[in-house]
């Protein structure tokens, strides 16, 4: 006597990813405060530059990783590059901090400036991309730009680096107010915290 055989039919259920947004923007909220009050002069200039870094490398890089990570599962791609490329960012200048501090050479900072440069154009073509989606994320990425045009300058001319701190100080402000809204306006699902409409919409 044959046996009946049944198959078992395995589905697979999609896998759901929350808005990582809030994580992303409060790492940069958190990193950007803490090189922004230091470039402002605001801390005893006697405390050691290296108690920066863990705040960088794990706010200001891992965060963002973590939320652009997720983003490319949510088909995201605004999210997921921004989020990752500036989160490399944060790992370059980290890694600048630790060999200028820790290397024992006088690294050749017109490498780093170089580097500044082709990001602060790549930055500019996100900044583009934000005028499709909100007037906070517009105005973060327009202060990184500040930010990072700034630095360039401190690096090759060696300009004030308050020129730095000011700009920096409006990203982690504009990042709070970002990260606030992420959050309670997805857990409550309406607009607690008014994000602003696109400023742009293409034809």
């Amino acid at each position: 006597m044959a046996r009946n055989s049944s198959e078992v039919t395995i589905k697979e259920l999609p896998m759901s990813v929350c808005e990582p947004a809030p994580l992303g923007l409060v790492g940069l909220a958190i990193a950007a405060l803490v090189l922004g009050v230091h470039d402002m002069g605001w801390l005893n200039a006697s405390l050691d530059k290296s108690m920066m870094i863990p705040w960088t490398l794990c706010l200001g890089a891992t965060a963002q990783l973590i939320a652009g990570i997720m983003d490319f599962k949510r088909k995201n791609i605004f999210g997921a590059t921004a989020f990752t490329t500036y989160s490399l960012l944060w790992y370059s200048v980290t890694l600048t901090l630790v060999i200028a501090i820790f290397g024992g050479v006088s690294p050749n900072m017109e490498h780093y400036a170089l580097g500044l440069i082709g990001f602060l154009i790549f930055s500019l073509i996100l900044t583009v991309a934000t005028l499709l989606l909100n007037k906070t994320l517009f105005g973060i990425l327009f202060f990184i730009d500040l930010a990072l045009l700034a630095l360039v300058l401190h690096v090759l001319i060696d300009t004030e680096a308050i020129l730095v701190g000011v700009p920096l100080l409006f990203v982690s402000a504009l990042s709070f107010y970002g990260a606030a809204g992420g959050l309670l306006n997805t857990m409550t699902g309406k607009a607690l915290i008014p994000m602003g409409k696109p400023l742009w919409t293409p034809k």
